[in-house]
């Protein structure tokens, strides 16, 4: 059992799909940086000044006893944080939709390659065979 196992975590696959989730992890911090960081800060002045992640809905606010102590914390519904996240998911999924896009193409060339030449020596013994064809015939 612990030699299937071994066999089966070791497999090109496998790990192939590891480093695939550890990459796209890595990708999708970077695309959340810069959304947060440079897309959403360039989108305010279009806006009018609105920073699109402060956008939110108090739909109850809170309730503070006399002591100034929070009883009930107020529901809010943080819209602006929704949308960075549904901005970063659409660029994630277009670089994805790249990416795989590319990789179809090549093997697509890959694949539509003239197969190669037979070796010169393989060539050379068709010609003799096909001459002593006609030489016995």
């Amino acid at each position: 059992m612990l030699k299937e196992f071994k066999e089966f975590a070791l497999k090109g696959n496998l790990i192939d799909m590891a480093v695939g989730f550890v990459m796209g992890g890595a990708f999708a911090t970077v695309v959340t940086a810069f959304i947060q960081g440079v897309f959403l800060p360039l989108l305010a002045p279009v806006m009018g000044g609105i920073d699109l992640s402060s956008i939110s809905f108090t739909i109850t606010p809170e309730v503070v006893n006399e002591a100034g102590e929070v009883v009930k914390p107020a529901a809010i519904v943080e819209l602006g944080n929704f949308i960075s996240a549904i901005i970063s998911f659409i660029i994630v999924a277009f670089v994805m939709f790249l990416i795989i896009k590319g990789m179809n193409n090549l093997k697509k060339k890959e694949e539509a390659a003239p197969p190669p030449a037979p070796p010169r020596q393989e060539v050379l013994l068709e010609e003799i065979r096909n001459l002593l064809a006609k030489q016995s015939s």
